[in-house]
């Protein structure tokens, strides 16, 4: 049984260093669509973690399937986004976890028309 859409959601450890920071972020990559799903990579789960240091910040994300055709441009979207939103150097720490409906925020399955 699949789990449910919102319980496998991400704490950022930018969460609890860089709240105000946080909240930016997630605004800012929230206009960074997956063509392909319709949804931002926010809303599915794909930003995994974020930390933020002094001088640079790292973002831990995954992909909804392995050979998405659009991967490389999103990670680079995204990457461009938080630098632009933090001003500050980003990297993108690209993870090989297998993506599920229980990353996505709660709600988005009614829209999908999966529930």
């Amino acid at each position: 049984m699949e789990a449910q859409p919102g319980t496998n959601r991400p704490i950022w450890l930018s969460e609890t260093t860089h709240p105000e920071l946080t909240e930016k972020l997630k605004a800012g990559l929230s206009e960074i669509i997956d063509p392909e799903i319709g949804f931002n990579i926010i809303q599915l789960g794909l930003v995994r973690n974020v930390t933020i240091n002094d001088d640079r910040a790292i973002v831990s994300m995954i992909l909804t399937t392995p050979f998405c055709p659009y991967g490389p441009a999103m990670l680079e979207q995204t990457r461009s986004k938080a630098e632009e939103v933090l001003e500050k150097s980003t990297s993108i720490d690209f993870g090989v976890d297998p993506w599920d409906f229980s990353m996505m925020e709660e709600g988005l399955m009614d829209d999908w028309g999966l529930y």
